[in-house]
């Protein structure tokens, strides 16, 4: 596209209910907001490691209108070590620009005070294929990975589960920071919540929980 045609396509541009939802997630997990231009407008930046392609590119696909060039591959280097991911940035448009105020002080992730109005069914499954996990095969627990978040941060989302959904959580501590943990009814609350809307890929996340929730494949 040219610049002329790009800025007569972002100008049709809106946000879906659906697609909302799919970037809160993203924003308690592994997406980033990015501004060019001092916050004028903001711009998603998905990027994951190629074992999670099929993700990344469901995640495209969600937002393939927003988005001119389809994911790539990139080489990364960790600890002397290379690896690939795939990425994908949408366009920059003003219609980020509230979740990026939201979510984010002095360059820093936040949750808002507002989590409530905004964290939803599809949000919750996104935010576990992001950041969740079974504590281990033999627990019927799951874990929601929080610690870049502060402790006030984590409260207000377990709040937030509590309010929205009945989901208790406890606070788990770790080395470097707190995770959520949900046992018992609150975990199986969870996971038929975020079922419907979790990729097959992702099923093995729920554990023994799965084997008596997830559809038989």
């Amino acid at each position: 596209m040219y610049n002329t045609e790009i800025e007569q396509h972002k100008k049709e541009l809106k946000l879906t209910q659906n697609q909302r939802e799919i970037l809160v997630g993203l924003m308690l997990g592994d997406g980033h907001l990015e501004t060019q231009n001092n916050g004028r407008t903001y711009r998603l930046k998905v990027e994951h490691s190629t074992v999670q392609a099929k993700y990344t590119n469901w995640l495209y696909e969600q937002f393939n209108k927003w988005v001119l060039t389809s994911p790539q591959e990139k080489q990364k280097m960790v600890n002397s070590k290379s690896s690939t991911n795939i990425w994908f940035n949408t366009v920059s448009h003003a219609c980020f620009r509230f979740y990026a105020q939201q979510f984010y002080s002095e360059r820093k992730k936040v949750i808002p005070k507002m989590i409530y109005k905004l964290l939803g069914p599809q949000s919750l499954a996104v935010w576990f294929m992001d950041d969740g996990s079974i504590k281990s095969k033999e627990h019927k627990a799951i874990i929601l990975n929080t610690q870049c978040f502060s402790n006030t941060d984590i409260n207000r989302l377990r709040d937030t589960l509590m309010k929205n959904w009945e989901i208790e959580s406890q606070i788990r501590k770790q080395s470097e920071g707190n995770q959520l943990l949900l046992t018992g009814d609150s975990a199986i609350r969870f996971a038929k919540i975020i079922i419907p809307y979790l990729l097959p890929e992702f099923y093995y996340k729920l554990g023994k929980i799965g084997l008596t929730l997830l559809p038989k494949l």
